[in-house]
């Protein structure tokens, strides 16, 4: 089975709420670390990884976006754009991927999402054997993001968005990179929306898993920061 991925897919249609009046003028993924947008930490470390075709999802403030990357080619990518007209989760954003995907692997990461780039390449050879990679942090808070459940093998075996008060939780964290293989588009198509209203990637990754496909956890080392706030960017920041 073909694991040598070199297609990744960025998601950075939303705007980021949270983010207050820091994203009236630009999406999220465009907020600056370090002097650099967060989308271009992350196409650095996928460059650096060999990984140099880009799809880059888009929706709030698409131009900042395209006129910044434009076709990739000063980042030593090769980018293409799609663009989210509805919000309605990270499930069904992720068709708007497959003809560029095809019936390649790939890489598929939240655009506010950074990682120690040489995470990158064991991620990605982790597919091997596997129908999907999900990327995890240890005893982060699983109820601002997704609480996964593993086996003795490190295989997924539930998985569980913002788990309430009550419900079953996890030390391991849903840290927002995947590996897939073309698979999980037809576990993508079959989603309904969830209780919150929206079409979840993470229960395509779940199905996907309790279909009996094996789905591998990859535990990420080093940094590992979730943009989500002002009080996180500024942190990244001092």
């Amino acid at each position: 089975m073909q694991t040598n991925i070199t297609k990744a897919v960025l998601l950075a249609a939303g705007r980021g709420t949270r983010m207050r009046e820091l994203t009236d003028d630009l999406p999220k993924p465009m907020l600056q670390v370090h002097g650099k947008p967060v989308l271009q930490h992350i196409i650095e470390g996928l460059r650096a990884a060999a990984i140099a075709d880009v799809l880059i999802v888009v929706g709030w403030r698409a131009e900042v976006v395209r006129g910044f990357f434009a076709d990739g080619s000063q980042f030593g990518v090769r980018v293409e754009y799609a663009t989210q007209s509805v919000q309605d989760g990270t499930g069904k954003v992720i068709e708007l991927a497959r003809p560029f995907v095809r019936a390649n692997p790939f890489l598929l990461c939240y655009g506010d999402i950074l990682i120690a780039p040489e995470n990158y390449p064991p991620l990605c050879a982790a597919l091997a054997g596997a129908e999907a990679v999900l990327g995890v942090k240890r005893n982060e808070d699983v109820t601002k993001g997704g609480a996964v459940f593993v086996n003795e093998n490190f295989e997924l075996t539930d998985l569980t968005e913002k788990p309430g008060p009550g419900e079953a939780t996890s030390p391991w964290y849903n840290a927002g990179i995947y590996a897939f293989r073309a698979s999980i588009f037809d576990y993508v198509a079959k989603l309904m929306p969830s209780k919150r209203g929206e079409y979840e990637l993470t229960d395509a990754i779940r199905n996907l898993a309790l279909a009996g496909n094996k789905v591998r956890a990859f535990e990420l080392t080093g940094t590992w920061a979730d943009v989500r706030d002002p009080e996180i960017l500024a942190r990244l920041n001092r």
